[in-house]
């Protein structure tokens, strides 16, 4: 009976039925007598929904049953990766070797988990022999390709091992896709568009590829061929909320922003939370004066800055971020930033939010007092911020960025957040020019093409040991600043639990 329990909840999962393989698996789960099978399955159901940390108590729950079971470590070593507990994940992925899966999907793992531990040698090398048993593993490639990027900052150096994969598997719309990747973040924005137009003609059906056509189109100013690239992904998928949100692009960059507004209201009707589709949405609203942006047009009542308290255990705040500001600088060992993120110029060290590291959990516990007031400043509403106001609160992911001279980040918004923020730690001395405004932090100008343009709405200077908070659907970025000096932070997202 728990062998069928078992296959019939693994098959709910394959077919995007989680909360119905949780509700399946649930109370055989909670028995202390649950197979490691069993097990498994009930911490893949919770890891589909998102519910990470639920799940890990369930992997450990397998090893502990099956100690000699190699798919059990494996799990386990994979929900480690997904937390971010590196040493842990490591050490979970040497005993699924040890057992004898040798597959690339541990590798995989393992590879991560070197990388978060600052070990970049033996990292690449996991990340290698993840390649050797599956020479065109996307994933892989990715995660080589990106950490040879942040390493070294030239695009030569990140392209070697994929180019080779692109002679021997010249159809493989995922590869081509990777490179287009490092490519636009390496600002080589004509190759990126040229290697999509490439991978087209070998697979004109892939709708990843005339979404990232679209969107490199775009990236060089050709709206024509961006809107085209957007319509043929629309044929190929027209249910996808990924190709409705491209389409909505395309119509804002041709100025077709009535057709642009209705695309995005039905995307954030499918998709409420989704801080994305509230930010196309309110452009197109912008564009076409529509009252219903009204609410979101509070800058002065949305964008709040707060001093963050000290911690517990420090005498006084200057001390604490002395001590927090060393720490983090110390992390900040690479050359450049990564690929599919809004910085240029600059480094980034993510999963702050994870962290054990004293200094960055004292951070977090202070930080989490100024988003609860936050949160009682909003004050109630029906709009779709303060709608979503609860007596809880999660970060849902935490990051220090460090921009040198020259550096910013481009427009844009966080999807999966509710409230953003941006914590100063150091700002380069050119701050203080009120009337260049470098390195400030600006607000309401899209990071996506726009006709007409659109410019920035509202500005805030950063000031060290200011806290901004602001909702995740506004669009923010900042001003590019020439300074000697480097600009030092540390951002999160909150979801309403």
């Amino acid at each position: 009976m728990t062998d069928s329990l078992t296959q019939n909840a693994w098959t709910l999962i394959d077919h995007g039925r989680a909360a119905d393989a949780l509700s399946l698996t649930e109370p055989a789960a909670r028995n202390a007598g649950a197979t490691p099978n069993l097990l498994m399955a009930h911490a893949a159901a919770l890891k589909a929904l998102g519910r990470v940390d639920d799940a890990v108590a369930f992997n450990r729950r397998a090893v502990t049953r099956a100690p000699n079971d190699r798919f059990a470590w494996y799990n386990l070593a994979a929900t480690l990766g997904d937390l971010k507990l590196d040493a842990e994940a490591e050490a979970a992925a040497r005993r699924t070797l040890a057992l004898g899966l040798d597959a690339p999907e541990v590798w995989l793992v393992l590879g991560k988990a070197l990388q978060g531990l600052r070990r970049y040698d033996d990292a690449e090398k996991a990340l290698l022999r993840a390649l050797a048993r599956r020479p065109n593993d996307a994933a892989a490639h990715l995660d080589l390709a990106q950490l040879r990027w942040m390493r070294s900052g030239r695009q030569d150096e990140a392209l070697t091992v994929l180019e080779a994969a692109l002679g021997k598997h010249p159809g493989d719309a995922g590869l081509w896709l990777i490179k287009s990747t490092v490519l636009t973040f390496a600002g080589d924005h004509a190759a990126a568009d040229a290697t999509l137009t490439e991978a087209l003609r070998a697979s004109p059906s892939d709708v990843l590829l005339r979404l990232a056509a679209a969107r490199a189109a775009g990236v060089i100013g050709d709206a024509g061929r961006m809107l085209a690239h957007a319509q043929a992904a629309q044929r190929l998928a027209p249910a996808a909320p990924e190709v409705h949100a491209v389409l909505c692009e395309a119509l804002l960059a041709n100025g077709q922003a009535t057709a642009a507004a209705e695309t995005a209201e039905r995307l954030v009707a499918a998709t409420p939370d989704d801080q994305y589709a509230l930010a196309l949405r309110n452009t197109a609203w912008r564009l076409t004066g529509d009252p219903r942006l009204e609410p979101f047009g509070h800058y002065e009542r949305l964008v709040r800055a707060y001093r963050l308290e000290t911690p517990d255990g420090w005498s006084d705040l200057e001390t604490f971020l002395q001590a927090l500001r060393a720490r983090l600088l110390e992390l900040h060992d690479l050359k450049t930033h990564p690929l599919q993120q809004s910085l240029r110029g600059g480094t980034q060290v993510p999963s702050l939010d994870r962290s054990e590291d004293p200094l960055v959990r004292a951070f977090f516990a202070s930080a989490r007092k100024a988003v609860a007031r936050y949160i009682e400043d909003l004050g109630p509403g029906e709009d779709p911020i303060r709608a979503r106001r609860s007596g809880a609160f999660d970060f849902a992911g935490g990051w220090s960025v460090r921009l040198r001279s020259d550096g910013f980040h481009a427009d844009h918004v966080h999807p999966r957040g509710w409230i953003s923020s941006a914590f100063y730690l150091d700002v380069p001395a050119v701050v203080d020019n009120e009337e260049a405004r470098e390195g400030w932090l600006q607000f309401g100008r899209p990071g996506c093409l726009t006709s007409p343009v659109l410019a920035a709405e509202h500005m805030v200077k950063p000031e060290r040991g200011m806290l901004v908070l602001f909702p995740s659907c506004f669009w923010h970025g900042t001003r590019p600043f020439s300074d000697p000096g480097h600009r030092l932070t540390i951002a999160f997202d909150v979801a309403p639990r």
